[in-house]
């Protein structure tokens, strides 16, 4: 019933979300389809991570896997009220959740402003709950911080962001930064799905216009 009466672009009360599970119903895989590296912990010391979300989970995955400096990546569901939930039930719009992809990058070869360009140049960060032709909640655009200088220089490159994209007649910047709840890993088919499928959808397409973050650009004159 939930799938004829879901508003798919309007997030769901914490009382009419779905109930979700104590455990997951499906298993994900240890290693990283296409580098061999892990996906789940152990990890090597030293990594850093952060989540985000930019659209459909499939394009925006590759985007980080094959960015300079990233360890591994997985895709998953975050930022609703359901525990454990399905891609049936996120695509329902009643989880509240948003796909979002989680990074694992190595801060001796890049950082943490690279992979905020990676996130702001790789999606249109103005489309409320949409991206493209993919419209819903969870395609909606979000930066979940995993410390207070991560948050705050998500917040920072968002201002430099919003003032670049003004330049070219943007409005304004609907991305939700907040700091990183809970991750579900997708399932297993879910993971690095355009490695295992080089034709399979990719709706994920950026603005055009370049993100200064980290270049000596400041967030506020």
């Amino acid at each position: 019933m939930w799938q004829i009466l879901r508003k798919k672009a309007e997030m769901p009360t914490v009382d009419r979300a779905l109930p979700g599970r104590a455990r997951p119903v499906f298993g994900v895989p240890t290693e990283h389809f296409v580098n061999g590296n892990r996906i789940q912990a152990p990890f090597p010391d030293g990594l850093e991570k952060m989540m985000v979300g930019m659209g459909c989970f499939w394009g925006a995955e590759r985007k980080f896997w094959e960015a300079p400096g990233v360890y591994a990546t997985a895709v998953g569901y975050a930022a609703g009220f359901t525990p454990n939930p399905t891609y049936e039930e996120v695509c329902s719009g009643f989880t509240g959740h948003n796909e979002v992809v989680m990074v694992w990058f190595d801060p001796k070869k890049t950082s943490c402003d690279a992979m905020l360009r990676v996130f702001w140049e790789n999606h249109d960060p103005t489309q409320g709950m949409r991206q493209g032709n993919d419209v819903g909640t969870q395609y909606r655009s979000g930066i979940y911080a995993y410390s207070p200088e991560q948050k705050a220089k998500a917040e920072a490159s968002r201002a430099v962001f919003q003032r670049e994209l003004a330049k070219k007649g943007y409005g304004a910047i609907t991305t939700e930064i907040i700091d990183a709840p809970a991750f579900y890993y997708a399932e297993d088919y879910h993971q690095q799905y355009l490695a295992k499928n080089p034709g399979g959808y990719c709706g994920l397409g950026g603005t055009g216009v370049s993100c200064p973050i980290g270049l000596g650009v400041q967030a506020a004159e």
